[in-house]
């Protein structure tokens, strides 16, 4: 029995593999749930197969979770792994490349039978458990986890079969042990998510004990460690996924705003969750509809703004691109509308469970017509309650959509987030037309352009709207050439007038020689090769664009400080196009679309290549 104490690390990195039926997302998400619990911090990437029903064995069937989790601030999921739990020959091939020399190589034997090599292209001869190179290069620690599984639930209902399915909770229970987690804490979470009693609880319970004391028999004593919490603020915290911060700063902003909140919305990759998460919150007076199409989404929620609702829709690129008439119907009509796009990689289908962030022209421009609307992008999961939150005040406020680009990566990845006290949340003030108000007029605006918001029902209020030109102040149909540009010339000021926050150094100094200039999920990715660029006594910084459209009235001067400026984006140069247009500062663009983030090794090695 191992007696020695664990060796404490500052950070690790662990990657689930195995068949999408392996349970793989749910055993990354508990051990996450179990992370935070812990006190420590952590960033998530889940990956997921494109199909629903992913070959058995295959590489392309592979599904993947990593975690690197740490006691000091982490900002990335990380990039060479420290431990891999391979679950058959296919995860192996996918993930091996993944984990750093000298690291934990976990398998179950039982998946590199002679079916499961021919299935990941490996020869039957050839299997790689028996690599010398493999056995030199990882600590390897072998094992028949499917047949122990079954072992270990002998006495529990079902068949060999429906038994393997707890395989994931025995690898988990090992890494519990091999982490100095507390067992306790993770049964507690198997009792979370399955109801006492039931057999799923009593199999993962037992599968869950069987692995901790697989670990507690292994004689490796160099596998074990422990690490303590990391120096976060003071507060309660929980580990959220970006999905579900969307969901949460929803019905804030609702509770905030005195408004009942809407959600329509069609089912899509990665932004279904969204629907899911709402779809259980009707105690706070949520309303989810489940349309059939996606224009019927968009339209069933300029409906519910109509009527006085927070009106919320949500989909992913394609999804957008459906909904894009119903968007300019927004902007005519000057109604409030927070549009969620979840970015995938496209075009058409495209990546739909890969992350991208392709999607930034067609936030901008793509409706017929002037149709402008502000544009924010969340830089992390936990932002994603900040920045939706603030698309919500904006929109109800100012009167107009806006949309939120997130995208694939932030939505299933997951942090420790803080939760923040109602008091400390801005104040939403709806700018609702009262009753009887004297000679309504549903056009006329205020000093920043907006118009009111009349309520149908409202009494002395009675007024039409609809997707032809309007008036100016009646709002009755015109297509009188002049009043045609004034209104197009009255919306687009209004969003100019929106007043955003300052861009801020994130990390640095306010001048140097490279700022590296990000937004959305490129934010962890940048912020640890600055880091780590600084330390090495380079000159660099960090800024990020949370508030693309309209830009921060400082952006400029801030950016005006330094030598280079590096844009790192996950698709072709949007940004970067779209900052040429409004600036005459250069810019050195940083490119990558392959379905996954930015590591920060990547961006380093561009800000060296830049300084030579």
């Amino acid at each position: 029995m191992n007696e020695k104490a664990p060796k404490l690390l500052e950070k690790a990195t662990i990657l689930f593999a195995g068949d999408s039926g392996d349970g793989i997302q749910l055993t990354g998400f508990q051990f996450s749930q179990n992370t935070a619990l812990e006190g420590q911090d952590l960033s998530t990437y889940p990956d997921f197969p494109a199909e629903i029903r992913a070959p058995i064995g295959t590489v392309s069937g592979v599904s993947g979770f990593r975690i690197n989790f740490g006691s000091q601030r982490i900002f990335t999921p990380g990039a060479l792994v420290d431990a891999l739990v391979a679950f058959n020959a296919a995860a192996l091939t996918k993930n091996i490349d993944q984990l750093r020399n000298g690291g934990i190589l976990i398998v179950d034997e039982s998946g590199f039978s002679k079916r499961n090599l021919t299935l990941a292209h490996i020869p039957e001869d050839q299997n790689p458990l028996d690599d010398e190179a493999l056995v030199n290069s990882y600590k390897l620690l072998r094992f028949d986890i499917t047949q122990m599984t079954k072992e270990a639930l002998v006495d529990v209902p079902g068949s060999p079969k429906d038994k393997t399915r707890s395989k994931n909770f025995f690898a988990l229970g090992l890494i519990y042990w091999m982490y100095s987690r507390s067992l306790q804490q993770g049964e507690k979470l198997i009792a979370e998510k399955f109801k006492a009693g039931s057999v799923a609880f009593d199999a993962n319970i037992k599968a869950l004990r069987a692995g901790y004391h697989l670990g507690e028999t292994i004689e490796e004593t160099a596998v074990r460690f422990r690490m303590d919490a990391a120096h976060l603020a003071p507060g309660r915290y929980r580990s959220v996924m970006g999905n579900q911060a969307v969901a949460l700063a929803l019905i804030a902003a609702s509770q905030k705003a005195n408004l009942p909140l809407f959600y329509g919305s069609y089912p899509i990759t990665p932004a279904s969750d969204i629907l899911h998460e709402l779809s259980k919150q009707k105690h706070f007076g949520v309303k989810t509809f489940q349309a059939e199409d996606e224009i019927a989404a968009i339209t069933s929620a300029i409906g519910a703004a109509y009527g006085g609702a927070l009106a919320v829709t949500g989909s992913s690129g394609p999804g957008i691109a459906l909904k894009g008439e119903g968007i300019g119907l927004a902007v005519i009509l000057e109604l409030p509308l927070v549009v969620i796009n979840v970015q995938r990689g496209g075009p058409s289908t495209g990546l739909p469970t890969k992350t991208e962030q392709a999607d930034l022209n067609q936030a901008l421009y793509g409706r017929n017509g002037e149709a402008p609307l502000p544009v924010l992008a969340p830089a992390s999961p936990t932002d994603c309650f900040d920045i939706t939150y603030a698309a919500a005040k904006i929109a109800v406020e100012h009167m107009t959509p806006v949309m939120v680009l997130s995208d694939g990566f932030l939505a299933n990845g997951s942090q420790p987030w803080k939760f923040p006290a109602a008091s400390d949340l801005p104040l939403i003030s709806p700018p609702v037309a009262s009753e009887h108000t004297e000679d309504y007029q549903p056009y006329r605006r205020d000093e920043n352009l907006v118009r009111k918001w009349g309520i149908p029902g409202t009494a002395g209020i009675e007024h039409r709207i609809g997707g032809l030109e309007k008036q100016d102040i009646t709002g009755n149909i015109s297509y009188d050439a002049e009043n045609h540009q004034k209104m197009v010339n009255f919306r687009q000021q209004k969003i100019a007038n929106i007043p955003v926050p300052d861009l801020a150094i994130e990390w640095g100094d306010p001048e140097g020689d490279v700022l590296v200039l990000g937004w959305g999920s490129t934010f962890g990715a940048i912020r640890e090769a600055v880091i780590n660029l600084r330390n090495d006594g380079v000159k660099v910084s960090q800024a990020h664009l949370r508030y693309i459209y309209p830009l921060p009235a400082n952006f400029e001067e801030l950016i005006s400080g330094f030598t280079h400026i590096l844009v790192p984006e996950m698709n072709m140069g949007q940004l970067l196009g779209y900052l040429r247009r409004e600036i005459s500062k250069p810019l050195t663009p940083l490119h990558k679309v392959k379905g996954v983030p930015f590591a920060s090794l990547e961006i380093e090695e561009a800000i060296r290549q830049l300084l030579k």
